[in-house]
């Protein structure tokens, strides 16, 4: 496979003020929360720490829909065919399959269900049928320096398993969603299913909801995203037409649940972000 590096392309104009006012929000935003590790980038406009790497949860899920879309397109797998349930990769939590008596999905429909809530059961029977290594070798092309996809979904982590699902950086990832708006991550054709994909989304909560969507029936709309969330943990990445952003937060929950001031901060973020697309 050849190889496809992500480049984070600058926008050809960029208002002074606009990258002012954001970059004044992130600033703002980690001056008040001491307690917690911030990696952020948004476009050419806003950035903190953008090369730190911080645990990100569910946003690893990302590269295995990447690698599974890249599959597809190569004609292996069939997207047709299905895969069913294995009690053994049972998480609860995030998804939906769990709650459904379907005993079996096409590979298509359990990527929609990763993109659209993140949904463990589906993650795990995915990556039960492309393994860990792809996504991993996948990351690697793509230029992804301290960006993974570590292990499967799993109820309690042992002290012999990866201490996370899944880490990256701001930099990466704001990267990554950037080469998706352009149809640069491997080919067009695999940026624009993984796109549609994302499409689905319903977590709006973080960086998103500043743009006031319906998190049901958004896909007509230009805001593409991927979440992740964990204990310490809270990460948005998308792009909002051509302008790609990633705010990653993590902190200590021994020493205090920092989630109502993190997400506050998130959500000032977002807010900004849209007054400055409304108001170019």
């Amino acid at each position: 496979m050849s190889r496809h590096t992500i480049q984070a392309g600058a926008p050809s104009r960029v208002d002074h003020d606009e990258r002012m006012n954001i970059q004044e929000i992130v600033d703002e935003v980690v001056s008040g929360t001491p307690a917690v590790d911030w990696s952020v980038r948004i476009g050419e406009r806003a950035a903190h720490q953008p090369e730190r790497r911080l645990r990100t949860a569910s946003v690893g899920k990302l590269l295995l829909l990447i690698e599974t879309a890249r599959r597809i397109g190569d004609g292996r797998p069939d997207p047709a065919e299905p895969l069913a349930k294995d009690p053994a990769l049972a998480v609860a939590d995030s998804g939906l399959w769990q709650h459904l008596s379907v005993p079996a999905l096409p590979i298509a429909d359990l990527a929609v269900l990763v993109a659209a809530v993140s949904d463990n059961f589906a993650t795990n029977v995915l990556l039960g049928r492309i393994g860990l290594r792809p996504p991993a070798d996948l990351a690697a092309e793509l230029g992804l320096r301290e960006t993974a996809l570590l292990d499967f979904v799993r109820r309690k982590r042992a002290p012999t398993d990866p201490p996370t699902l899944s880490w990256g950086t701001a930099g990466d990832l704001a990267a990554l969603m950037s080469g998706l708006a352009r149809g640069s991550v491997v080919s067009p054709a695999v940026s624009a299913r993984v796109d549609s994909w994302l499409a689905t989304g319903v977590d709006l909560s973080m960086v998103a909801s500043g743009f006031d969507l319906d998190p049901l029936a958004h896909t007509d709309g230009a805001l593409r995203n991927k979440t992740g969330t964990d204990d310490g943990v809270r990460a948005d990445l998308g792009h909002v037409g051509p302008k790609a952003y990633a705010v990653l937060a993590n902190w200590n929950p021994d020493q205090g649940d920092r989630t109502a001031e993190v997400m506050s901060g998130v959500r000032s973020i977002g807010r900004a972000m849209a007054k400055s697309a409304t108001n170019p």
